[in-house]
């Protein structure tokens, strides 16, 4: 097969053609001395390194260039970058790029936990932003241009704003135009994590892309709905605010010297997936979304709830908490993306046509899950609105403060009014419930017994078999 189209993975093919004799890392050579599975092994005859024709990720000048200028072609960008250590590097080399050690930087509350990482790093300062709550999937949302414009009355002197879209739910910030453009009249640079946004190019029936509508900077996890892998993700930029070269500097600081080959191919074959697809790949997705969505909803006690993005599906059980649904759609062999209270969360794939799959064994599959689940004890399910109406705020104390701080365990019960002395953060979807330096009150204290209860799983500050949260001793 010939990869015109697809000059990395073409380059890998005909230097793999070539039978080379491996003298050089990686050490598994070609596969040879591995004991992984067959299949796997197979892929390691791939898993090269920067020999000849092959090019070099921070010094880019052959395939991956030409790789990655059709990125940039694709998305509008001014220049785009393959990642290869997750959206989660794009978004330190964000910050890096674009704020200075006590900047104030506006951040959406409900941002992933690597946004306030970069944070804690580059030692800026957050302003957070209470998104507002979201009826249809009962989550946390997106922050309203009303609450931008509190904020810069507030906060006049903030120097970056990162805005999460979509959300982990596939919730869209329709007020995101009008933000960039209020932003960008204080010469404010926006950030956007896209993550879950890369394949919003494929087809006008998905949302805009943050890019198309003004963001300065964009990441994207290509491999959470483009077919790459775990891992491979973009960065795009384009910005009269935020230099390439800077944004450069800072991912061959951040990247590995040793990117993996393999992803960048795939990262390469995505770019081209998104850029053939066509109305008939559209089509054909759609026929397989509609037919499972009407299979769904002829199951006695099952609610499918739509979001803004067509690859997101929620799904509830009458009486059930997601939990509970999650474990039973397992022991069917399904597997959601995640649970939360209320729901599972379904990432569908981004069919073309000619890949059309049958929903009927899956249907099927659901409804044994369901007659699983009818032999349970229901639970008295509330929603609740866990987002706070407060203004934009900022930590009590910073990163770098709470590193010189006591800290002490103290039970649940006690912990309102304390500080937090680090991140409590239910994972998946790895957004922080509480961040740190962070004022604990009696709305984030009835969210995280709730999740406990229902059996959520935490990263950070919190022990869940004492019920302790680690506080600031003050």
């Amino acid at each position: 097969m010939k990869y015109q189209d697809r000059p990395l993975v073409q380059a890998l093919q005909n230097f793999h053609d070539r039978s080379p004799v491996s003298f050089h890392v990686p050490g598994h050579k070609g596969g040879a001395l591995s004991d992984l599975p067959v299949a796997v092994r197979q892929a390691l005859a791939y898993d090269l390194t920067e020999l000849t024709g092959l090019d070099d990720l921070h010094e880019a000048t052959g395939a991956i260039k030409e790789a990655e200028d059709k990125l940039a072609c694709l998305y509008g960008s001014e220049q785009s970058f393959f990642l290869v250590n997750g959206s989660t590097v794009g978004n330190l080399a964000m910050l890096y790029a674009t704020v200075q050690p006590g900047d104030l930087v506006m951040v959406q509350r409900n941002a992933h936990k690597s946004i306030f990482n970069a944070l804690e790093l580059t030692g800026a300062n957050p302003v957070f932003l209470s998104p507002d709550w979201d009826e249809q999937t009962q989550t946390a949302g997106t922050v309203s241009l009303k609450t931008v414009k509190e904020a810069l009355a507030q906060y006049p002197d903030v120097k970056a704003a990162v805005f999460t879209t979509p959300t982990y739910y596939g919730i869209i910030n329709r007020d995101l135009r009008q933000i960039i453009e209020v932003c960008h009249s204080y010469s404010i640079p926006i950030l956007v994590d896209e993550a879950h946004g890369a394949h919003f190019i494929v087809h006008d029936a998905f949302p805009k892309s943050a890019l198309e509508l003004g963001a300065d900077l964009v990441v994207q996890s290509a491999h959470k709905t483009l077919p790459a892998m775990t891992m491979a993700s973009f960065l795009h930029i384009r910005s009269k605010f935020v230099k390439v070269e800077r944004v450069a500097h800072y991912l061959q600081m951040l990247q590995s010297s040793s990117p993996s080959y393999l992803m960048m191919a795939s990262l390469d074959d995505a770019r081209y997936y998104a850029e053939t697809y066509d109305e008939k790949d559209y089509e054909s997705f759609q026929i397989y979304r509609n037919n499972l969505i009407q299979g769904l909803c002829n199951i006695a006690r099952v609610e499918v709830v739509r979001t803004d993005d067509q690859l997101k599906l929620l799904i509830r059980a009458a009486g059930h908490t997601g939990y509970v649904l999650q474990e039973a759609l397992e022991q069917q062999g399904i597997y959601p993306e995640l649970a939360d209270l209320y729901q599972v969360l379904l990432v569908l794939p981004l069919l073309k046509a000619g890949d059309e799959e049958s929903c009927v064994d899956l249907v099927d599959q659901f409804k044994v899950a369901m007659d699983c689940l009818a032999e349970k004890e229901t639970t008295s399910m509330r929603f609740n609105n866990f987002t706070s109406n407060s203004s934009p705020s900022s930590v009590v104390y910073t990163a770098n403060q709470l590193h010189t701080m006591d800290i002490e365990w103290v039970s649940m019960q006690s912990a309102i009014g304390k500080v937090a002395a680090a991140a409590i953060i239910p994972y998946p979807p790895g957004i922080p419930l509480l961040c740190a330096g962070e004022r604990i009150n009696q709305e984030h204290m009835v969210q995280i017994y709730d999740l406990l209860m229902a059996g959520c799983r935490f990263q950070g500050a919190i022990n869940r078999e004492k019920k302790q949260i680690k506080v600031v001793f003050e």
